[in-house]
């Protein structure tokens, strides 16, 4: 239990987290009952420290006292599983799970050939756009009776340029990353 203190508020016992750690730490432990030679001592001090691992003069000095009824019960941590380890994914280098070369060249192959055909495709569709922009004076069309509705769509295909000349680029550093 918390001391009490005239000055600390009720809302206040809640700020002190290492407290109510510790609170909750005994009540869990002393529901867990195993036998022990050693004494489990309470020290004193944020954080309140409960251990086994101190001799009985040490204890005294740090004014520690001795937690009498069910002894505390400390339950290792478990290692947490990666998960590439967990999924069966691949994981380090020369640990059984490498592709087959063979197989590798043909994934590269695959990836070339789908990531050409990409480039074609978006380089087909920018000169096309580079075709109807015509170096910024492009056809009106019949609806475009106010010169802004004009203005605002020779903005737009010149917008459409800019992304589709990025997505050209982004497909060629791609195929550059893949071996010959």
């Amino acid at each position: 239990m918390l001391p009490h203190n005239p000055r600390m508020q009720p809302k206040q016992a809640l700020l002190f987290p290492g407290r109510l750690l510790a609170l909750g730490l005994a009540l869990w432990s002393a529901t867990a009952v195993q036998a022990q030679d050693k004494p489990v001592y309470r020290c004193p001090g944020p954080p309140v420290l409960y251990t086994d691992a101190m001799t009985a003069q040490e204890a005294r000095d740090k004014g520690c006292r001795t937690i009498e009824g069910a002894p505390i019960t400390i339950v290792p941590a478990t290692r947490p599983r990666t998960p590439a380890a967990a999924s069966g994914a691949l994981g380090r280098p020369g640990d059984g799970n490498r592709v087959d070369p063979a197989e590798q060249r043909s994934r590269d192959s695959d990836a070339r050939r789908i990531l050409g055909e990409e480039l074609r495709r978006e380089e087909d569709r920018l000169a096309q756009l580079r075709r109807d922009f015509n170096n910024g004076e492009p056809e009106r069309n019949g609806d475009e009776r106010n010169y802004q509705k004009y203005l605002d769509r020779v903005a737009e295909m010149k917008a459409a340029i800019v992304r589709k000349e990025a997505d050209v680029a982004a497909i060629r550093r791609e195929l550059g990353k893949l071996p010959p």
